[in-house]
């Protein structure tokens, strides 16, 4: 599992590396200690003003990077290199087929040849990766991750005007499923279906084995007058919801298990031609009503669903680790 790269130099350093994620109303870092097990020890959170960043889109860079600048002092990260991820709203999967004959080597260039006219990508200027699949019948198969590289520069600009070192990019279903596999959830062979319900998006993401074959991105009105946002006793910022629970999740949602549905049987009949189909689905995220989200697939989904126990991190990384941390410890385990 390997993170975007771009024309400025996104490489991997032996240095220890401080891993930030920036979404449209939070920035969370985490540092990881400097022994062979990877514990995090150090980790933080800064809530966003609403309306700063939309669907990952910067509205106001001018205030964003006045409040990360205070986050860098604040958690003395200056000058260190960062790992970061990209919003979702800007990533896509393509499967394709080349020829066999490509070396390898080769392929990364006669890829950047062939964007715009035999490989169509919503968007000009990709910044890309790769992963090899099946070579057969004289065609290779690969999966792309890309995004707009514009959009990606603009994330990588705000880090560096705020003394810090962009050195690799990363998607969030990576991420995710680097933490689920490395806790030991993974089975043999599976066809995950990942729901990531985060606060104002849903992210949702089909795996075969270790590979993401499927990335679709659904942003969610957020009304933050049933929201009061506090402090609890750990320093840790909680949303609490003012209402019905049950009721928010069948207005929020509804539209949203549909197409968890709808994308579990493309995949079975579309992309797999019958072959194959979602054994499971892990349901997880940082929305606080994430309890009650569970609860609802389980009882919609003929198939087993579960979602990451934050005593299970805290048995294997030592620290008892809030659910709004388990995306960046997964981004965190990069490369560990």
């Amino acid at each position: 599992m390997r993170g975007l790269t771009m024309k400025r130099n996104l490489f991997s350093s032996k240095k220890k590396v401080i891993n930030l994620i920036i979404q449209d109303h939070s920035i969370r870092f985490m540092e990881l200690n400097n022994g062979s097990t990877p514990v995090p020890y150090r980790w933080g959170e800064r809530y966003l003003p609403q309306g700063l960043i939309n669907n990952g889109t910067i509205q106001d860079r001018e205030a964003v990077r006045t409040i990360l600048e205070e986050c860098v002092d604040e958690w003395k990260i200056h000058k260190r290199q960062v790992r970061f991820l990209v919003p979702d709203s800007f990533v896509i999967i393509r499967k394709i087929s080349i020829p066999a004959e490509i070396e390898e080597d080769e392929i990364r260039g006669y890829l950047y040849l062939e964007f715009g006219s035999s490989i169509h990508l919503p968007f000009n200027d990709p910044v890309f990766d790769i992963v090899l699949l099946d070579l057969k019948d004289n065609i290779r198969e690969i999966l792309i991750f890309a995004a707009e590289e514009e959009k990606v520069k603009e994330y990588a600009d705000l880090l560096e005007s705020c003394k810090l070192e962009p050195v690799a990019a990363e998607i969030s279903a990576l991420a995710l499923y680097r933490l689920y596999y490395n806790l030991g959830y993974a089975d043999k062979e599976e066809h995950l279906l990942v729901a990531q319900f985060d606060f104002d998006k849903v992210n949702i993401s089909i795996f075969s084995g270790t590979l993401p074959l499927l990335i679709h991105h659904i942003p969610i009105d957020l009304h933050e007058e049933h929201w009061d946002l506090r402090t609890n006793e750990a320093g840790v910022y909680e949303w609490n919801f003012v209402g019905d629970a049950v009721k928010e999740i069948d207005f929020q949602y509804r539209e949203t298990f549909k197409e968890i549905s709808r994308l579990s049987d493309f995949y079975h009949y579309t992309m797999t031609q019958g072959k194959s189909r979602v054994t499971k689905i892990l349901v997880h995220g940082d929305h606080p009503l994430l309890p009650f989200i569970l609860d609802e697939i389980k009882g919609r989904f003929d198939i087993p669903v579960v979602s990451i126990k934050e005593k299970d991190l805290t048995a294997k990384y030592k620290n008892p680790l809030p659910r709004n941390y388990h995306l960046v410890m997964g981004l965190a385990l990069k490369e560990v």
